[in-house]
């Protein structure tokens, strides 16, 4: 198996992670973001009274700081037990005796 360089796959992970929730971000500063979270939910068969607080810069930059920083450690443990598992012996398969 090809090894995974962790530092590598923490930042992509990490990066994916943080950028979908930049684009919710998004979604949230222009007022889309509930049209979309109804329409979600109504596919989930799911009805709630809710309400979107307002857009806060603070509020998402420490949206993205923290899914970058789960999605990055997600990432280095994913990368770090793909090395392991590749550096474990084969298991051999049974020899079978010819009778």
């Amino acid at each position: 198996m090809r090894r995974i360089n962790p530092g590598k796959a923490a930042l992509s992970v990490g990066a994916v992670v943080g950028f979908y929730h930049l684009v919710w971000i998004v979604l949230v500063a222009t007022g889309a973001a509930k049209t979309i979270m109804d329409f979600v939910l109504r596919l989930h068969f799911i009805q709630l009274q809710y309400e979107m607080l307002p857009f806060s810069p603070i509020t998402a930059l420490g949206l993205v700081a923290l899914t970058f920083s789960v999605g990055a450690f997600f990432g280095l443990i994913f990368a770090c037990i793909w090395n392991w598992l590749g550096n474990q012996p084969a298991a051999e398969a049974p020899e079978h005796s010819r009778a």
